[in-house]
């Protein structure tokens, strides 16, 4: 079994959203700019158009773990990482310093959003947000991660122009693995902020943003230069060095408790702040 890219993004610029720009978000967003290079070499009319979204600064903690350096200590995250790759890559990309909201309608926009956000309460909002857009489908690609291993998987949400469900489309991560959707259980996770590198180290592994970018940038080039995809994810474990792929099979999904069923999802709704 095999996903088909909607052709439609073959023969335009393909909008996407990047939500996060720590840990894995900013090195994802250097490996969106290889794959834009790549795609436009390869014929594609218009590759990638990036819109990053964080509203965090830059501290020193961050600077050696993140694609940061000293100089950008108290800089804005988003508008420092866009700045740097529209001068590299030549391109026009946007950042927005702002969180997403689960009210949001800004995502109608985007054929494409990619969340590298560490909480469940972001996730969901991420989810609901785009939920609320006025499209059919819009690709999730969700990235999360613990110390030394994570999880990809990407994903079709269903927006609230489409009023039946569509069971062909690929299931997204809050119908895979409801956990990681629910907010009551971000106060179990430690966020404590880093105060230096050396204290950031104890709590993730130095390469498992850069990993979990990877294994996700891999699965947009197989989509969008082969068209085709035969898994939508993987769980990736640096400390055993293995990497478990997520096919694109019904039988796959149902262990996971995902059903295409006839009756439509109810909606979610995120969590508001106490």
């Amino acid at each position: 079994m095999k996903h088909q890219l909607n052709g439609r993004l073959a023969q335009k610029q393909v909008k996407v959203a990047l939500v996060g720009a720590g840990g894995t978000g900013s090195r994802m967003l250097e490996n969106l700019m290889n794959l834009h290079r790549a795609m436009v070499a390869l014929g594609h009319p218009g590759g990638l158009h990036v819109t990053l979204i964080d509203d965090d600064v830059v501290s020193p903690s961050n600077v050696g773990r993140q694609a940061f350096y000293p100089c950008d200590v108290g800089s804005y995250k988003a508008f420092t990482l866009i700045n740097r790759a529209n001068m590299a890559a030549q391109v026009s990309w946007t950042a927005i310093v702002d969180r997403v909201s689960d009210d949001s309608e800004g995502f109608s926009n985007f054929d494409m959003v990619i969340g590298a956000v560490d909480n469940r309460t972001a996730r969901r909002a991420i989810l609901s947000a785009i939920e609320n857009s006025r499209r059919d489908h819009t690709y999730y690609l969700d990235m999360g991660n613990r110390s030394s291993d994570g999880q990809i998987l990407l994903g079709e949400v269903q927006g609230r122009r489409r009023t039946e469900p569509d069971p062909t489309r690929l299931p997204h991560v809050g119908e895979m693995f409801p956990a990681l959707i629910d907010s009551g259980q971000d106060h179990m996770e430690d966020e404590t902020p880093s105060c230096s590198l050396a204290e950031a180290l104890q709590k993730q592994a130095l390469f498992i943003n850069p990993a979990m970018a990877l294994a996700a940038s891999s699965i947009l080039w197989n989509l969008f230069t082969k068209g085709e995809i035969e898994h939508h994810g993987a769980f990736v474990n640096l400390d055993c060095l293995t990497t478990m792929p997520i096919p694109v099979d019904r039988d796959f999904w149902a262990r996971f408790g995902v059903h295409r069923a006839c009756e439509k999802r109810p909606r979610l709704r995120a969590a508001k702040s106490k």
